[in-house]
């Protein structure tokens, strides 16, 4: 019973808790705008992919978003795309983008997790930690793509969906703030193993040279 009476007590807090923050204006952090993203990363050159039209953006429920076409010599293109999502309290939330690929056609092949050590911005200096991202395969026809995502909020960027939406409740309790973003990397994926093996270096290239770029672009 003691027992009991706990649970219904904590869950009672809890829930006051979050009904007193969703009464609460939800800070806007500052942050650049995405009209301002760099056209030049790591020696790849970008330019802006065809724009989403009112129903994809209305299904995806972005605040801002860069989608951009990388290019190299020598080398085959990388697709970024990045959704910011400025609060996540009135339905507008991430998903995987793994949902949406079916009905573009697309078909998951394979599917694990990658870990990337990357260089992230702190006070009084850089440093060097890993991050883990989604690693899928997809496929539709004879094309082939490898695909890197990952969720990034408050400068922490995690692999689960489900672990980002635990941290969006921890942070809208402890800061009256859920802006998040939904970070995505792909690029052409051959048959063989030379190929595949060349692809994800060039991913992992990017995002290494990438990832240092975002605090600006996606607060902590």
């Amino acid at each position: 019973m003691t027992a009991r009476l706990f649970i219904l007590a904590a869950t009672f807090v809890v829930a006051t808790t979050l009904v007193a923050r969703a009464t609460r204006s939800e800070p806007v952090p500052m942050r650049q705008s995405f009209a301002t993203f760099p056209s030049g990363i790591a020696g790849w050159q970008g330019r802006a992919a065809e724009p989403f039209d009112q129903k994809v953006l209305a299904v995806l429920g972005v605040d801002e978003y860069v989608n951009l076409y990388f290019t190299k010599p020598a080398q085959p293109p990388i697709g970024l795309y990045i959704g910011y999502y400025q609060s996540q309290r009135e339905g507008d939330t991430m998903h995987s983008p793994m949902n949406c690929l079916p009905g573009a056609g697309w078909e998951p092949e394979a599917s694990g997790r990658l870990t990337i050590p990357v260089t992230t911005s702190r006070l009084g200096g850089a440093a060097e930690q890993p991050i883990t991202v989604n690693r899928y395969v997809i496929r539709k026809g004879i094309d082939r793509q490898l695909v890197l995502y990952w969720y990034q909020s408050h400068g922490r960027a995690v692999a689960s969906e489900y672990t980002s939406k635990v941290y969006m409740v921890l942070d809208a309790m402890r800061t009256n703030r859920t802006d998040a973003a939904l970070v995505r990397v792909i690029t052409p994926l051959p048959e063989d193993a030379a190929g595949q093996a060349a692809a994800e270096a060039r991913a992992i290239e990017f995002v290494k040279g990438m990832t240092p770029l975002l605090p600006d672009y996606l607060p902590s």
